[in-house]
């Protein structure tokens, strides 16, 4: 390791992947990525989900309305793509500007995912027009079906969904989110193009130990699951590598405690306070603090053909650890901050 950096400023960064969830709950997180972040993909998965242009109308409405004074964020908006979904829709929803993308959920794969897509034939000719019209599909890379082992869901997904999809659609522009795997990062890897992915906060910290080593620890557990340390290895390599095709989506999803802490608790990890104090560690931990900027800043708008942004945000290396606290107050009720299990030194100055 080098001598430690004091200091880094790089441009402000975005969040490929997150939960805003709505009514109070929004209003009780909405402020944690609006103070860092400039831009968000925002997920559909609401209850009822974001399936037309005019839902996510409404819903990117809401989110605007809850934005604290002051703060310049823009939110990114998704459709929740459902057997059902119109083609014709979600065109002139990339049409008007107003959709990034859509999001495919198998059914059943995570959380408010029960109205996705169970057979991919039928959402067939929303994927060939998005295939014409260069509209990027975000996928939910795990199989759901009953016989496959949770750990290994993202692999089978690749083998027996994603890949056919690609070789019938080669002009698909596709993310695989929050991947959890080797496998997944070697074949993103491998891809001529048209493949992308992006990758945790807190996947880069944990492997499924955290979940279960010593008693189960709910507030680790998300969906994909964590997996083996030679997983979490390889998305560290990946994420700090500066290939332009890997880039953060936090994936932070907000959960009320009581819903987390119960005998069938929620997946979801909350990251948004806390995630570029964490990434600094982490990319500092793999000598790579210069491409911090690529993964969080650069390399996701290029892949949805954005500019980057062009404010700065400064993180600076402190002697004493940052105080985040252990938990934040929603409307909803309480929300558990992701613990990383270590100090956090680097704060956001500015």
């Amino acid at each position: 390791m080098t001598t430690p950096t004091a200091e880094i400023t790089l441009r402000r960064p975005d969040d490929w992947h997150l939960h805003l969830r709505d009514g109070e709950m929004l209003k009780g997180v909405i402020g944690d990525t609006s103070r860092h972040f400039a831009r968000a993909i925002i997920m559909p998965n609401l209850v009822p989900p974001v399936v037309t242009t005019s839902d996510a109308r409404a819903y990117r409405d809401r989110i605007l309305a809850a934005l604290p004074a002051g703060d310049r964020f823009e939110p990114l908006m998704t459709l929740y793509l459902t057997e059902h979904t119109s083609a014709d829709d979600v065109e002139e929803g990339k049409k008007s500007g107003l959709i990034t993308a859509v999001k495919l959920y198998p059914a059943g794969a995570t959380t408010n995912s029960h109205g996705g897509v169970r057979d991919i034939e039928k959402a067939m000719p929303v994927l060939e027009r998005m295939a014409k019209i260069g509209l990027p599909l975000c996928v939910h890379g795990e199989v759901t079906t009953p016989e496959v082992d949770i750990f290994d869901r993202e692999a089978v997904f690749i083998d027996t969904v994603l890949d056919p999809l690609r070789r019938r659609l080669p002009e698909l522009k596709v993310t695989m989110e929050h991947v959890t795997t080797s496998d997944g990062i070697d074949y993103i890897s491998s891809a001529e193009k048209n493949l992308a992915g992006s990758i945790t906060t807190h996947h880069l910290i944990i492997n499924r130990n955290a979940i279960l080593v010593g008693g189960i620890k709910p507030h680790y557990y998300c969906l994909p699951v964590a997996k083996r340390e030679s997983h979490r290895l390889a998305l560290r390599k990946a994420a700090t590598s500066g290939d332009t095709r890997f880039f953060l989506g936090t994936d932070s999803a907000p959960h009320v405690d009581p819903l987390k802490e119960c005998a069938c608790g929620c997946a979801g990890i909350y990251t948004s306070i806390n995630t570029m104090s964490c990434l600094a560690h982490v990319f500092e931990e793999e000598d790579s603090l210069d491409r911090l900027e690529a993964f969080a800043s650069l390399n996701g708008p290029a892949w949805y053909g954005l500019a980057p942004n062009e404010e700065r945000m400064t993180l600076v290396r402190q002697l004493e650890p940052v105080a985040y606290p252990a938990k934040i107050e929603t409307g909803a009720g309480p929300v558990t901050v992701f613990d990383p299990m270590f100090p956090l030194h680097w704060a956001v100055a500015g």
